[in-house]
């Protein structure tokens, strides 16, 4: 159940902002990873004690869902892309924003994103893929998510794998494919999105 399902609504005059307990969150996820987001290292960011955040969230769970819509929420070039950008540039924005925060990559893995960001990155997709005459918006905006989270993963470690040997004996075509091949991870997940944009579309 996500923290939208079940959000407790303010009881006291001196609770504790939820948009501080996203950022505070979110914070330690840029700092350190999944492992550092706890209810005690929240509280210590915001000066109170662990029992404090039981009036606003149940778990840590709760946690994740908060700092996975903050950080969406407060990424520029996303925001920018959602005011007017055309499906591509808006997929791209995605992808950079993933690589830019990889512990939302294991979030999404593990949560369905439901907060109020995502579902207007959601409904924008869907919308421009409507317009475009996409055969089916839905199927083609899950496919382009995968698509793109699944590269935003792998993109930290595109260096190492370029750099790996491939042996030729047991691989002689993907070694000399591998050898000969320049394109950056931007570009192949910007042509992985023409191919399945081109290939939804009505024909």
């Amino acid at each position: 159940m996500s923290y939208w399902e079940h959000q407790r609504p303010v009881r006291r005059e001196r609770a504790l902002a939820i948009t501080d307990i996203a950022a505070a969150a979110a914070g330690l996820l840029d700092d350190g990873g999944l492992r550092a987001l706890t209810l005690r290292s929240v509280a210590g960011e915001l000066g109170v004690a662990p029992a404090s955040l039981y009036s606003r969230v149940e778990s840590v769970d709760d946690l994740f869902d908060l700092a996975l819509d903050h950080a969406l929420g407060a990424d520029a070039e996303l925001r920018g892309a959602l005011a007017g950008a055309p499906v591509e540039e808006l997929m791209m924005a995605l992808y950079r924003h993933l690589v830019r925060h990889p512990w939302a990559c294991q979030v999404i893995a593990m949560r369905a994103p439901r907060g109020p960001r995502y579902l207007e990155l959601s409904e924008r997709m869907c919308v421009l893929l409507e317009g475009r005459g996409v055969r089916d918006p839905l199927s083609l905006s899950y496919t382009l998510s995968n698509l793109v989270i699944g590269s935003a993963v792998t993109a930290p470690v595109a260096p190492r794998e370029r750099a790996a040997a491939i042996d030729p004996v047991l691989a002689p075509t993907y070694a000399r494919l591998h050898a000969a091949h320049r394109e950056t991870p931007e570009l192949a997940v910007a042509a992985g999105i023409t191919a399945l944009l081109a290939a939804g579309s009505a024909g």
